[in-house]
């Protein structure tokens, strides 16, 4: 599989997922035209778009998409709710029910938000028997995943950060709540990874990192160092 990111963070989130014969979207959460310009204008592999919640930086560039392309989008029934647009390119999604998109099977799962009914997905090839596993937005994953071969994981923030930019006036003590109970953060990803089969993992992509509460290189440095496996921070247009 190969993963583009065109864009990571709080103004913004959308992926690109190829097995080499069909594409995904993962969260529209940039302008649909930031996202034509990302790919190239090439949107003729791309299969379905799936969207994780409702909130605006996963979802800014859906009404377009919808409106310009035959591109479908899945969601849980809760966030297409929420969304308020009525297309017929909407298409449900189930926890726990698996759904199959061009060359990929979909498994969604129910991940921890403050977002209406937020999904995080387990993607596999058909293809390339490969395995994706995507979370983001959550602060708290109650599943484990067999024989993942790649990770696309938020890694939002680290305590000690976030408390100092408490304790500097940086941070609002209400945003720091709010931060704890909606957010994945390194201390969390350590602890998923501890508790997950890593034997075939090839690559960990961490997503969604704060620009306040976090430190990608650090980030990266502490998972490499934990899993031996190589670590890509999101960034658009590039990995590093």
């Amino acid at each position: 599989m190969i993963i583009k990111t065109l864009a990571s963070g709080s103004k913004g989130n959308a992926y690109l997922l190829s097995d080499g014969h069909s594409e995904l979207l993962l969260e529209c959460g940039i302008s649909f035209k930031k996202i034509r310009e990302g790919l190239g204008f090439n949107l003729s592999k791309i299969a379905g778009c799936l969207v994780s919640h409702e909130h605006g930086d996963h979802t800014a560039g859906v009404k377009k998409m919808l409106q310009e392309t035959s591109i479908p989008l899945f969601a849980s029934e809760g966030t297409l709710e929420a969304l308020k647009i009525q297309d017929k390119q909407m298409l449900k999604l189930v926890n726990k029910t698996p759904s199959s998109v061009a060359t990929f099977r979909i498994m969604p799962f129910e991940v921890q938000h403050d977002a209406v009914e937020p999904l995080g997905f387990m993607i596999d090839s058909v293809k390339t028997k490969e395995r994706l596993v995507f979370i983001t937005d959550s602060y708290y994953v109650k599943y484990k995943f067999p024989k993942m071969d790649y990770l696309m994981i938020e890694c939002n923030y680290a305590a000690d950060i976030l408390e100092a930019n408490v304790e500097s006036g940086r941070v609002h003590r209400t945003q720091k709540k709010r931060v704890l109970q909606s957010h994945f953060s390194i201390e969390n990803v350590k602890d998923f990874l501890r508790a997950n089969d890593l034997s075939k993992l090839k690559e960990i992509h961490l997503l969604h990192i704060s620009d306040s509460n976090g430190d990608p290189q650090r980030f990266k440095q502490e998972i490499q160092a934990l899993t031996g496996i190589p670590v890509y921070i999101a960034r658009s247009d590039k990995n590093e």
